[in-house]
């Protein structure tokens, strides 16, 4: 999803720094690059608040400034609630919520001083719905919506712009297991008045709309693309 969002940004005019967790997304820094867009690629685990902090900075540091963050990071541990692990409730909890809170943080400093600036966190159907044998990331995604809210209270009147996309269920590799499960599968389908799973591209105008001044007068706002999942 992360890829779609960047490559939507790039066509749409954007400079982008890009981030992979152990390895350089060289492939979709090469698609930025085939739009002459600018490009910056970056690696680390945001798990780890340095590693935050640094891909702020090394942002700044190359492009002059920060427009626009796009929260996209994100882990899955599936297990049943009474046998959850302690490593992978923290694991978990520091990728997808602690990551939000202190990369939206690093970048809202720079907004907040040009008095401009754009925030989109990726949230998920789980930020409304429990889910069945997520409980750490239910609770992440449930964070991510109320950060979103919290930001925008806070920095709505600043000219810096917080809001979520909520995903429905996606091809991605976080729904492998799901999509080959025999039994769930199906019923997942089933529910989806669209008739599909989504695909990363379907995020790609929903980013592109809360990263520009179209909407510039829409804070704290979840905005899901599910594919109708919602409300069947």
């Amino acid at each position: 999803m992360g890829a779609a969002i960047a490559i939507a940004f790039a066509q749409a005019g954007a400079s982008v720094a890009i981030h992979g967790s152990s390895v350089v997304p060289s492939a979709t820094q090469q698609k930025i690059e085939a739009f002459g867009a600018g490009t910056l690629a970056l690696v680390g685990d945001v798990g780890n608040a340095a590693v935050c902090a640094m891909l702020v900075e090394e942002t700044v540091k190359h492009f002059g400034t920060i427009d626009i963050l796009v929260n996209n990071a994100g882990i899955i541990r599936r297990a049943p609630a009474v046998d959850y692990s302690e490593d992978d409730w923290q694991a978990l909890i520091s990728v997808n919520l602690s990551s939000v809170f202190r990369l939206s943080q690093h970048a809202a400093r720079h907004m907040l001083k040009q008095g401009s600036g754009k925030i989109i966190n990726i949230a998920s159907l789980l930020t409304f719905q429990g889910g069945i044998l997520v409980p750490a990331y239910a609770a992440s995604k449930g964070g991510v919506g109320q950060l979103t809210k919290a930001f925008a209270n806070e920095w709505a009147a600043r000219g810096v712009n917080v809001n979520a996309i909520a995903p429905g269920y996606m091809d991605t590799d976080n729904t492998e297991a799901l999509r080959n499960n025999p039994e769930r599968a199906p019923k997942i389908l089933e529910r989806i008045p669209a008739g599909r799973w989504g695909q990363p591209e379907d995020l790609a105008g929903a980013a592109v709309f809360l990263a520009s001044s179209a909407s510039d007068y829409v804070h704290g706002h979840v905005l899901v693309v599910d594919g109708g999942w919602l409300v069947r």
